[in-house]
């Protein structure tokens, strides 16, 4: 638990690699001012709740949808202040603060994520901070023809606010290890929601120097500014809302949704051609899965820009607790050695799960990991290596056999899901051997590792150094020898399309994907045009001729 030397916002770090939260002061004499919602999603007419704990004496509330244009819908001015006391083991069990405003959703607010801003007021003095629920489509509204599914297990895991997250914290026997339970029930630690202009991103803009002492931007600043270390990793601001704006821009019509409602509703996928997954997906539950495999055998559409498919959790309480006991599930999950243990929340790979990834997204996430994160293939190329160029989602993109894509957007890492493949005449093929169908068609690829290089620069701490290929060598291989341990350093990210049954399935398995968009990579910007332009029509759709597309977007 915090100590009387710690920040109001959370512990005092001695290092960026340190463990830091983003909290309550527990101090009537700090001001501060945070909010949730008993959900993280609403359809039209549905009440919402703001749980609010503040020390101001009055607060503000603005709501608006966010997107590539911000549209303000509603603002609420001098709400009474009161500050709520929270449990220390907040982030575990919840806060339990009471509602302090609501709200019934109009039938006018489209499908959408909306911002929070909550403005608290002492004096001459204010405090803001940030929060966010999604609209669905309503049921009597006009569908979208595509989903964007906000990958929540994954914010929920990095979202350290409260003390712990699945990475780092303030449980167990000394109060310094990563919890394998996580409540939904408390706010997003702060850079989930909003962000800066500038923020650095988790690659760095430019490699390292060789011989350079090994720097993490992202950290630093979250450091300096009294953001959490984690914002980079997970959250609508860094990964989501860049491929929203870039869409609305592009004229694209989404609807919004989550994966958690995938836990919840087994036919929300069913009105819509396809679903569209972006960013850093890591954490998915079994219905979710399951839900969305039974949709995409009935022929859905899954566009998944995004990568790091690694561990399976399980919702609890009602769904107000999301479980994870990772690494060391096979020896602290309650469920191993027992009939429910499909549902050990380790790895998919694991043995003792043996549902690999790619038998839903086509790649798995421990043929990955790392690509540009420190020395983590740190000088790399920042893109795919293509391998058939004249597959149809390269139409009209002028990328011949053997060009990169996205290097310049530097869109490969920082996790990036792989496969097990082999080169014949110069092109690759799926092995198998890791669970994947053969009937994937791999249409570029990067190099990753679990391992970071260390080249013995004095003074120098690595992040990752070799801790994740040593585990990953004990979960697949059952020891750590030299042998299993530089199996366990190589890895790969891959470009892929998986004519699935009935449906089709579209991976680029990279985190960094939207930058491309982001940052105007045309050749990105094509690649994305087709997967989406092909999945959001009916079938038997012809596309445009490539000459077309090329004159409209690159030329």
């Amino acid at each position: 638990m915090p100590n009387p030397q710690d920040t109001p916002t959370g512990r005092r770090a001695r290092h960026i690699l340190d463990t830091t939260f983003i909290g309550p002061a527990q101090d009537p004499q700090v001001l501060e001012i945070w909010g949730y919602t008993d959900r993280f999603s609403y359809t039209t007419g549905d009440t919402v709740g703001f749980r609010v704990s503040t020390t101001a004496d009055r607060w503000d509330l603005e709501i608006g949808r966010d997107g590539a244009v911000y549209e303000p819908v509603l603002q609420v001015r001098d709400l009474p202040g009161q500050h709520h006391k929270t449990p220390i083991d907040c982030s575990v069990r919840g806060c339990g603060w009471p509602v302090a405003h609501s709200i019934d959703i109009p039938d006018t607010w489209r499908s959408g994520v909306y911002l929070m801003t909550l403005t608290g007021h002492r004096g001459n003095a204010t405090v803001e901070e940030h929060h966010l629920f999604i609209v669905q489509a309503g049921s009597g509204s006009a569908l979208a023809p595509y989903l964007l599914l906000c990958t929540t297990p994954t914010w929920v895991a990095y979202n350290c606010w409260g003390g712990s997250n699945a990475y780092e914290g303030i449980t167990g026997p000394d109060r310094n290890r990563f919890s394998p339970k996580l409540s939904l029930q408390r706010p997003w630690t702060r850079g989930v929601c909003r962000l800066p202009a500038g923020a650095p991103r988790t690659l760095p803009d430019t490699p390292p120097e060789p011989g350079a002492m090994v720097r993490y931007p992202y950290m630093e600043w979250a450091f300096t500014h009294g953001y959490s270390k984690k914002y980079a990793s997970a959250g609508w601001a860094s990964y989501e809302r860049h491929f929203a704006v870039w869409a609305e821009q592009a004229g694209y019509s989404l609807d919004y949704a989550t994966l958690h409602d995938l836990e919840t509703d087994p036919t929300l996928l069913d009105p819509y051609r396809c679903a569209i997954l972006v960013g850093h997906d890591e954490y998915w539950s079994q219905p979710m899965r399951r839900t969305m495999d039974a949709w995409i055998a009935q022929g859905g559409r899954l566009a998944r820009f995004a990568g790091n498919f690694f561990w399976q959790v399980r919702m609890e309480d009602e769904g107000r607790t999301q479980v994870c006991h990772k690494d060391d599930a096979v020896h602290s999950d309650p469920v191993m050695g027992t009939v429910d243990q499909h549902l050990l929340t380790g790895a998919w790979e694991q043995p003792e799960i043996a549902w690999p990834g790619a038998q839903t997204i086509g790649a798995n996430g421990l043929r990955g990991v790392y690509a540009g994160l420190g020395k983590c293939v740190g000088r790399g190329s920042g893109g795919f290596t293509i391998y058939r160029p004249d597959h149809w989602a390269f139409a009209g993109s002028h990328l011949g056999y053997g060009d990169v894509l996205g290097a310049s957007s530097r869109i490969f890492g920082y996790e990036v899901d792989g496969l097990d493949l082999v080169i014949h005449d110069g092109i690759p093929f799926p092995t198998g051997t890791d669970g994947a169908s053969c009937d994937i068609e791999i249409l570029g690829f990067g190099l990753a590792t679990m391992a970071e290089a260390d080249h013995s620069v004095w003074g120098e701490t690595l992040y990752i150094g070799n801790t994740d290929a040593a585990w990953k060598a004990r979960a697949l291989y059952g020891e750590v020898t030299p042998e299993t341990l530089d199996r366990s350093s190589r890895g790969n990210g891959v470009l892929v399309y998986w004519p699935r049954g009935r449906g089709d399935v579209f991976t680029a398995a990279t985190c960094e994907w939207v930058m491309g968009l982001t940052r105007g990579d045309r050749q990105v910007d094509r690649v994305t045009r087709n997967v989406l332009d092909r999945f959001g029509q009916e079938r038997g759709w012809t596309p445009p001729k490539p000459d077309a597309r090329a004159r409209s977007h690159l030329d």
